[in-house]
């Protein structure tokens, strides 16, 4: 923890916010398609699992369809296997908060596990909101963006 109170971090680089934001867009993208994905799946074939069993199924299916659109990007760069790799070794710490904060949402608006309309949006804006100071740090201090 005193390495995000390092009195020499600079929070004000705009460069480094914008590059951050497109990681965190990039993470947001393919956790919300298994996230919301999922969700979607078991309110419109009524399957009658828990609202925690949902969520978390939910949390998982995000991280992996973050991985496997984070593989697909790095492909146009790099073989198969490396990336791979490098796309299962992005940050777990901001696609489980990112999930999380998501998930949080839904289940404050709608009681949890139902997606709709309205609360899509406010799922993806605390989704974008939570990892992204981290992935900022992330990036200015390791040089490693949220994805990659």
């Amino acid at each position: 923890m005193t390495e995000l109170v390092d009195k020499g971090f600079d929070w004000k680089c705009v460069s480094t916010w914008r590059q951050s934001a497109i990681n965190t867009l990039w993470c947001l993208l393919g956790c919300s398609i298994g996230d919301i994905g999922t969700i979607y799946y078991f309110q419109v074939n009524a399957i009658p699992w828990s609202t925690f069993s949902i969520m978390a199924l939910a949390m998982f299916n995000g991280i992996i369809t973050s991985i496997i659109l984070e593989t697909i990007i790095l492909v146009k760069q790099m073989e198969f296997m490396p990336a791979l790799k490098t796309a299962c070794g992005m940050s777990l710490i901001s696609m489980i908060s990112m999930e999380l904060a998501m998930n949080i949402v839904d289940f404050a608006v709608t009681g949890g596990a139902k997606v709709d309309i309205f609360v899509i949006p406010l799922m993806l804006i605390a989704g974008f909101l939570t990892p992204w100071p981290y992935n900022y740090w992330r990036l200015k201090k390791k040089g490693l963006g949220c994805c990659g």
